[in-house]
């Protein structure tokens, strides 16, 4: 039976005074033996409280060695992680935490003013805890007092139960919980580590979020007893850790590459012990593509996922080599093929594949162990997504001879921004605020830094006025700030459809065939 919390007991036997985890944030180094007390201390105390199998856990906290053994601290005792995306509002936070309904929420100091906030608005939780030194230290207070015994357990855990549940929105502004078992991590790991190429001896850098999918790769590596360092992102202190702890591995958006790649004396730094870089997180220009294959040692790799599907298809190290060599240089521009366990189909709206011509476009769907159950306590949408055993991802491509798939129109109304999911509908409701706006609508174009950029195109109400800035301002208001869009186009009428559908096509199309004709 497959516990991914039963990980690290498996590493504290083999190597018990190797280090496992750099925690930057915090100047913590702790060996494998460690962690897996920290883990069992944790899971001791939250039975403490009277939790039970399939109780959901929350976590609102930066990336932390707390919150790495908080996912394998419930993974062990058959608890549900419920990680909350710190990086939104009071109120989407609110709305999460009432489809979890977690019976405990554990804050980071730098969050206890909005922990304190969302517990006004809520009933459906029994326990509030904090930790760090910025806090009450509640939670520290209650590992303390734990035991760092294996936890008792009355049954067996792992496989199907669930392990936990990432959230993303959607075109409806609704956020969804991805529900996954020990399963689809374990086989989400398993794409990574034959994708990856991972070796005992790799030392991983995790630049992304825990509360996203990249929490997975901090479990992989670890199951492989490679030692982790965490961190916050920030460009110059990445190429540090690079060179400081001999860094093997990162996952790097477009945006943290470039600003990698900009920092004043990258020259400098010596990488040398970089061997295989990933991106993902949204499109990334093939010049910069180029020149991370010039300034980078070793190789890179694309990842292409989801929430809901963990990892699906990888653009391989030799495949880079090859298009730079001028072998199929437009598979730069592909996101790869099927993972080591996964399939993956581009088919028309009756599920048929459509040629393999590289021009007829479908949707991408995705058949994989990897993939969620479904979506938390929303029984409708996870029948409109998961269809006979395929998940229907929404993402729009082509594919070619050789099955490479090239997205060429990501989930209909999604930006992808810096790595973060941006929902049109979302942006598009926080613009309408504005007292003069009639309708507006919203859509990423390119860019090179964020990989994608919003930009709202509105329509003002007759004999009203209202500046970009206003705009912008008001949105600012109701979204996290990385949502806002970046520029505001003034209309005098949104192009639509006989139905009166607006037709999103014909104001974005122009900005990416001209980014196009340009890389």
């Amino acid at each position: 039976m497959i516990n991914i919390g039963l990980i690290t007991a498996k590493q504290a036997e083999l190597r018990p005074n190797a280090w496992a985890v750099y925690d930057q944030t915090s100047n913590k180094r702790i060996t494998f033996f460690e962690l897996d007390e920290l883990v069992k201390k944790t899971a001791n105390g939250l039975l403490s409280l009277g939790l039970k199998k399939g109780d959901r856990v929350s976590m609102l906290s930066q990336n932390s060695v707390e919150f790495l053994a908080f996912f394998f601290a419930c993974g062990r005792v058959g608890l549900v992680a419920h990680a909350l995306n710190w990086r939104l509002s009071g109120q989407e936070l609110v709305n999460i935490i009432e489809n979890g309904q977690p019976k405990v929420v554990i804050a980071q100091g730098q969050f206890q003013k909005v922990s304190k906030e969302i517990q006004k608005k809520v009933d459906c939780v029994d326990h509030w805890l904090e930790y760090d030194s910025a806090s009450d230290q509640s939670f520290d207070a209650l590992i303390e007092k734990s035991p760092s015994s294996e936890p008792i357990l009355t049954e067996d855990i792992g496989d199907d139960d669930p392990f936990f549940i990432l959230y993303t929105g959607g075109t409806t502004g609704v956020s969804k919980g991805a529900m996954h078992t020990h399963k689809s991590a374990y086989f989400g790991m398993l794409n990574q580590t034959v994708a990856e190429r991972v070796v005992p001896s790799d030392v991983y850098m995790l630049t992304g979020q825990m509360f996203h999918i990249p929490v997975l790769l901090a479990m992989n590596y670890t199951a492989h007893g490679c030692p982790m360092v965490l961190m916050n992102f920030d460009a110059e202190l990445a190429l540090n850790l690079i060179q400081e702890e001999k860094v093997s591995g990162f996952l790097g958006i477009t945006t943290m590459l470039n600003w990698m790649m900009a920092v004043e004396g990258f020259e400098k730094y010596d990488l040398s012990s970089l061997r295989c870089v990933q991106y993902g997180g949204g499109p990334m220009p093939t010049r910069v593509i180029k020149e991370v294959l010039q300034k980078l040692p070793g190789g890179i790799i694309q990842g292409y996922g989801q929430t809901e599907g963990t990892t699906m298809t990888f653009l391989s190290q030799e495949d880079h080599v090859k298009a730079i060599n001028g072998d199929h240089p437009e598979r730069l521009k592909s996101c790869g093929r099927a993972g080591f366990v996964t399939s993956v189909l581009v088919v028309d709206k009756e599920g048929k594949p459509v040629p393999k011509d590289n021009n007829t476009p479908g949707e991408i769907i995705v058949k994989s162990d990897a993939n969620m159950t479904g979506y938390y306590r929303q029984q409708e949408l996870t029948d409109k997504c998961i269809k006979n055993g395929w998940m229907w991802t929404g993402d729009i491509a082509t594919w070619d001879d050789e099955q490479y798939i090239f997205i060429k129109d990501r989930a209909k109304d999604m930006i992808i921004s810096g790595g973060e999911n941006i929902y049109s509908v979302q942006v598009e409701e926080a613009v309408s605020k504005h007292e003069a706006v009639l309708e507006s609508a919203v859509f990423g174009i390119p860019d090179d830094e964020w990989g994608e950029s919003v930009i709202a195109y509105v329509v003002l109400k007759p004999g009203m006025n209202a500046t970009e800035k206003d705009i912008i301002d008001t949105a600012k208001e109701n979204l996290a700030s990385y949502q806002k869009p970046k520029s505001v186009k003034f209309i005098d009428a949104l192009p639509k459809a006989p139905t009166g559908k607006i037709l999103k096509r014909e104001l974005r199309d122009p900005y990416w065939e001209d980014h196009d004709n340009n890389v």
